[in-house]
């Protein structure tokens, strides 16, 4: 099974340290970056949001591939094996790890999101996405959205594919530091999921979850200052999809 890693950057930062990872690992691989470096497997592609990073990237797959990999730049992966291994049944079309985020807001919020994501996966993970490449093929290009790993998880249900959520292949990566920044991080996260629902038809119980979505959000009151943000950036994310935001770039920087 041969597979090929796409690899998306922003800019130069971690790409030196990804570029070494990969080569441990001995793939393949070719990563998009909006700066122009001098290497012969990072190419340039200013940078229009990662959906169009997806798009152009189709031209550097290897005819011959079976999976192809897409992991963000900024991450270390783990137990890639174990995912791997899930493509031994022929149904399954994708498959996405988890995200190890060890300190911050996330930390918490992924022990909320995985139980859920364990019995439906209402979203998907663009830190480390498996897919094969004949199923790549069926949901490419994809339209200008800010979750474009969720869009094509949905996408990939649509076109009837099965997918797995493996938690023990990981991808550890930083995320928010404060519980303020949080609402932007879910701000993004939120119009973004519901673009890619009015991109694609998902499975009737995933769009049933988001529109209970809002109506529920109070309840992460109770997590205490990272639900209050969570709620507010829940809250924000559905206005500015209501209010026509069909972007797929997002200019603030919720790490700094």
């Amino acid at each position: 099974m041969k597979v090929f890693f796409i690899v998306l950057a922003r800019d130069r930062r971690h790409v030196y340290e990804k570029i070494k990872e990969l080569e441990a690992l001995k793939f393949s691989y070719k990563i998009v970056c909006g700066e122009d470096l001098n290497h012969p497997n990072v190419v340039y592609q200013p940078a229009h949001g990662k959906y169009a990073a997806i798009n152009f990237s189709m031209s550097l797959i290897p005819g011959d591939t079976d999976i192809v990999a897409m992991n963000d730049v900024d991450t270390k992966i783990h137990n890639f094996d174990v995912a791997l291994k899930g493509f031994d049944n022929p149904k399954i079309g994708l498959i996405f790890g988890t995200e190890l985020v060890k300190s911050g807001p996330q930390h918490f919020f992924f022990k909320l999101m995985n139980p859920i994501r364990r019995k439906l996966p209402i979203a998907g993970s663009g830190e480390l996405l498996l897919i094969r490449r004949t199923v790549l093929e069926e949901v490419i290009p994809l339209k200008p959205c800010k979750a474009e790993d969720t869009l094509i998880l949905f996408k990939v249900m649509e076109k009837n594919h099965e997918i797995f959520f493996c938690e023990d292949c990981y991808a550890e990566t930083e995320r928010t530091k404060t519980a303020s920044k949080e609402e932007d991080y879910k701000r993004k996260t939120v119009t973004g999921i519901f673009q890619a629902l009015s991109y694609s038809h998902p499975p009737i119980s995933i769009r049933i979850f988001y529109i209970l979505l809002p109506f529920a959000s109070p309840l992460l009151l109770f997590a205490g200052e990272n639900g209050y943000y969570w709620m507010r950036g829940i809250l924000f994310g559905l206005k500015d999809f209501l209010r026509g935001d069909r972007t797929g770039i997002w200019k603030t920087n919720y790490l700094e």
